[in-house]
């Protein structure tokens, strides 16, 4: 499936968020319009977190939450949604982030 070159900006809605056992987040994201991007452009990516209050966050994407199964480009262009394992970029304390922040990035 052909992804969007040229931007590298991409929005997506938190639509679920858990604390993980030993290092940051687990959050399911819906993307929210246009191409999806590529999963090779979103693993070590840095993404910006904004809650609906307008508190911001930086994250740092650590790998992909598999517990439905293996992610892939075909999936992510199907059906809009990736699981990802996120921490803050400063490595301190778990990300706040939590349902109904929007994710920008990769930056």
């Amino acid at each position: 499936m052909p992804t969007q070159t040229g931007t590298r900006n991409h929005t997506f809605r938190v639509i679920d968020a858990m604390d993980l056992p030993h290092r940051g987040r687990a959050v399911r994201l819906r993307l929210k319009g246009g191409q999806p991007p590529a999963l090779r452009d979103l693993k070590g990516a840095t993404l910006r977190a904004r809650s609906p209050e307008g508190e911001e966050e930086m994250l740092k994407v650590v790998g992909f939450f598999l517990p439905g199964g293996r992610p892939s480009d075909a999936r992510l262009s199907r059906t809009g949604r990736i699981d990802l394992m996120v921490e803050r970029e400063s490595g301190d304390d778990r990300p706040s982030v939590s349902t109904q922040w929007e994710i920008h990035g990769p930056l």
